[in-house]
């Protein structure tokens, strides 16, 4: 367990779910400088207070600390806001005290304070400052924070285009600050998010060819039909007939998708951590399957809530990125979720890059693992619940 130390006193941190092996702090620099910055700014925080992007609640616990009033955290990870409201509990915050909201949530009407933690995707923060500006007053105090590798000029073309002018710090620790003016007189323009393609005539499961897609912000590869994805769409098991089928880790649920309109008896169970990416999984099916066909939604920590040996068949294309830093924690968790789920002589299907060896991983984790294609870039592999 981490400790972070502020004006305000030391705070036990940990990211969700909790593990003492894991060697990823539930904090960074950033995290800190912004928090050093507001207690030696002496920032007003009495009004309400909203942070974008905490990740693992290591600010809305120290501002919680600092006495922060009406304080609201917006997340779209749901490891995130589990961390959070472990990380709350800690220390010592009554249930509720602070407001924790999904990026699909109506935001607060008015904030005072704006603080937002850059997120990896541009798109993400795009969405989510259109969906604020209107809260945000000329007497607001907006600043962001991030690692010097994650600010980049576009980063503050959105600042200043959706807020008003906007300027950077120094860096300190690799970290910078971001500091944004509200202009009531800018003009925005249009939330371009959600967007929205046809998938190419080509793509191999044909009865996806020409669909149209709805990608909410943050979705991975939300403009396009990733190749990871379009992978397994050629490779996906057939004749499944009403099988229980889990699209883990779904993104915008093109996977599960294909597999509904192939087999019209199957069950889907649609899951991710981002409620972004389920909220588009769910747009996409009912836009091409309707409300008549029956299937499952859920945010939360992979299968973790799934019954055990409930499922025949988890389709999966696992992250190996956790925000910034490269890791197969995930994956390894992913599977071994999976193999809790599936019935005896049930199935888990992954697609990867080679290089990532998840064959191994599979070995360990279910004693077999079976190549079902590969090409110069990826593998689609297949492990079976003995």
């Amino acid at each position: 367990m981490n400790r972070l130390t502020t004006s305000w006193g030391t705070h036990p941190l940990t990211r969700h779910p909790e593990d003492p092996r894991d060697p990823l702090r539930a904090w960074d620099a950033a995290d800190e400088y912004l928090l050093n910055h507001l207690a030696e700014a002496g920032t007003d925080l009495s009004g309400t207070v909203a942070v974008l992007g905490d990740r693992w609640g290591a600010l809305a616990t120290a501002l919680h600390a600092a006495g922060a009033g009406g304080l609201v955290q917006i997340s779209d990870s749901y490891l995130g806001r589990e961390a959070t409201r472990a990380n709350l509990a800690r220390a010592g915050a009554a249930p509720g005290a602070v407001r924790l909201l999904t990026t699909q949530d109506p935001p607060p009407d008015r904030i005072d304070v704006l603080l937002v933690r850059v997120p990896k995707s541009l798109a993400l923060l795009e969405d989510q400052l259109h969906r604020l500006a209107p809260a945000v007053h000329p007497g607001t105090v907006v600043a962001g924070t991030g690692m010097v590798k994650e600010i980049h000029t576009s980063t503050l073309r959105l600042f200043e285009r959706i807020l008003g002018p906007t300027r950077t710090s120094l860096a300190v620790k690799k970290a910078r600050l971001i500091h944004t003016t509200p202009d009531p007189a800018a003009a925005p323009g249009p939330n371009p998010w959600p967007y929205r393609y046809d998938l190419p005539g080509d793509t191999p499961a044909r009865a996806l060819a020409g669909r149209t897609v709805t990608n909410h912000a943050g979705v991975f590869c939300a403009d396009r039909l990733d190749i990871g994805t379009r992978f397994l769409l050629g490779h996906l098991p057939r004749g499944l007939g009403a099988a229980r089928v889990a699209d883990l880790g779904c993104g915008n649920g093109v996977v599960g998708l294909a597999v509904a309109l192939a087999e019209p008896d199957a069950e889907l169970l649609f899951t991710d951590e981002s409620y972004q990416a389920v909220a588009s999984a769910e747009a996409n099916f009912r836009a091409h399957l309707g409300a008549g066909r029956p299937a499952r939604f859920t945010v939360g920590d992979g299968l973790a809530d799934v019954p055990e040996s409930s499922l025949d068949l988890v389709l999966n294309n696992p992250p190996f990125h956790s925000h910034q830093a490269t890791t197969d924690r995930t994956a390894r968790r992913m599977f071994a979720d999976a193999r809790r789920a599936l019935s005896p002589g049930g199935e888990l299907w992954v697609v990867g890059n080679r290089h990532l060896g998840y064959h191994a991983t599979l070995r360990r984790i279910f004693g077999n693992s079976e190549l079902v294609a590969s090409d110069p870039k990826f593998v689609v592999l297949r492990a079976v619940r003995r």
